[in-house]
């Protein structure tokens, strides 16, 4: 199940080491994540569901659904998509709620002190928004902490192999995974504190943070905060649809792309928006057959260039088609789709089977803004914009003062939105803090003008809807 040879990755030697898995001994690579490690094994069962016990798979691969909790050292419920493989490590499945071993008495849970980090900027996400937000508000003299519940640093770009469009500023023609190694080396530059690991869990005024690092409970006090938290991949409702096999767009990226697994041997992508079209694209670099893609509206929502390149790798887009049902035992074995009518409904006799393992869901992203919520920000759901969001200004601040945000959770774009509203963020924080200046106003004015130069056109369309909705609402 490893790839051997890319067009584009790098392999690098990496120590093989050691992990048990229900008492099985499991090879895997120092880097892997747990749940890597066991696809790399040819493992998609990670768990089991909570009332019908039935299995559950790897769907997100960042932390964000419950699929792949398992006990880990003798820790229950622990996110394996995001904990790296540690030798003589012992993992174990969960069949519903896991359990603490029981405690012999009081003293094993004795109270202590919670240590208290301080800092004047604290960014929640370390992706291409919040990355950004750091080394604009460093820049600008301010002394700025990023956390982020990964142990990688760079967010979605750590798995985008593809060259990016735009000017020279958003780095056009250069690849994801190398735009997140220019972002991290200008962070080291700037002596930027980075956490990872580390699980922001609940904020409190004035801008107080309680975060868990490496499993240890801190407390974070800042001046002013900047959540860049991104987005969470949507499920689709059809039966079967929780076998191991079915997984988000985003995950199958992270299996192949970071940890070098290669996810399926037959693959139907739902979804031909960029996201759907590019990764398939990905699949068949990584020697993945993508027997089709299915669209439910009747146009392609890619880019053409995109399109255009998997048209001719002979993949087929099924445009007014969608998934019926997905079969299988213990994990996808096959799947049905269908043509849709004008009304979304399945048109009777067009059903055909596709033999199949694997099941690509790219079917939108929903802004992960629960922490905005629990901050007591003004929220509003804007389709447009994905979801649920926080009302927010110009400057990206939220209802409540000294809070801002950045990138997917602020509204779905592409990475090169992110990174400019990240630099946005940052520079209008440092203002709120240290307040204006010639330089400030006309970084903003560059970052803004920046903004609204790649929100033209049709692909800019949703969110200049949703901006005016955002705009509206905050008058």
């Amino acid at each position: 199940m490893r790839l051997r040879n890319h067009p584009i990755l790098e392999f690098k030697e990496q120590r093989v080491i050691h992990f048990t898995f229900d008492g099985q001994d499991i090879t895997a690579l120092e880097g892997d994540t747990i749940a890597a490690a066991l696809h790399a094994a040819g493992i998609r069962t990670l768990s089991h569901s909570l009332r019908r016990h039935h299995p559950r798979g790897l769907f997100c691969a960042i932390g964000k659904c419950s699929s792949c909790l398992m006990e880990v050292d003798g820790c229950p419920n622990v996110k394996t998509c995001l904990v790296p493989v540690k030798d003589g490590m012992v993992v174990k499945s969960q069949d519903g709620w896991g359990r603490f071993p029981s405690a012999t008495s009081r003293k094993d849970y004795q109270r202590k002190e919670i240590p208290t980090r301080e800092t004047d900027i604290a960014i929640v996400g370390a992706g291409p928004a919040g990355l950004s937000a750091a080394i604009y508000a460093a820049r600008l003299g301010a002394r700025v902490m990023v956390m982020d519940e990964n142990y990688l640093v760079g967010g979605q770009l750590i798995k985008q192999t593809h060259m990016f469009f735009g000017s020279k500023d958003h780095y056009a023609k250069t690849r994801g995974i190398d735009i997140g190694t220019l972002l991290r080396q200008q962070c080291d530059e700037l002596a930027i504190e980075i956490l990872t690991e580390c699980s922001v869990i609940g904020y409190y005024h004035p801008h107080e943070l309680a975060m868990v690092h490496k499993r240890k409970l801190n407390h974070v006090k800042a001046k002013a905060v900047i959540i860049a938290t991104g987005a969470s991949e949507n499920m689709l409702t059809f039966p079967g649809n929780d076998l191991p096999g079915v997984y988000g767009a985003g995950a199958i990226q992270t299996l192949m792309n970071v940890y070098k697994v290669k996810p399926a041997e037959r693959v139907l992508m739902v979804g031909a928006g960029n996201i759907g079209v590019i990764v398939s694209y990905q699949l068949l670099q990584a020697g993945v057959d993508v027997v089709a893609v299915v669209e439910a509206t009747p146009k392609i929502g890619a880019y053409q260039v995109h399109a255009s390149k998997l048209v001719r790798c002979g993949v087929p887009i099924l445009t007014s088609h969608s998934i019926v049902k997905a079969y299988g035992n213990e994990s996808v074995e096959g799947a049905v789709v269908a043509q849709l009518d004008n009304k979304w409904n399945i048109i009777p006799g067009t059903e055909r089977d596709v033999a199949i393992d694997t099941i690509c869901l790219s079917v939108g992203l929903n802004p992960a803004s629960e922490i905005l919520d629990q901050a007591g920000c003004r929220m509003l759901y804007i389709p447009e914009l994905g979801g649920q969001v926080a009302v927010i200004d110009r400057n990206m601040e939220t209802s409540v003062s000294g809070l801002y945000v950045a990138g997917d959770v602020s509204g779905i774009e592409e990475a090169s939105s992110a990174m400019l509203e990240g630099r946005l963020a940052g520079v209008a924080a440092v203002q709120s803090l240290h307040g204006s200046s010639p330089q400030i106003e006309k970084l903003k004015h560059e970052i803004q003008s920046g903004l609204d130069a790649l929100r033209t056109g049709p692909f800019g369309e949703k969110t200049r809807i949703g901006n005016k909705i955002m705009t509206e609402a905050a008058s």
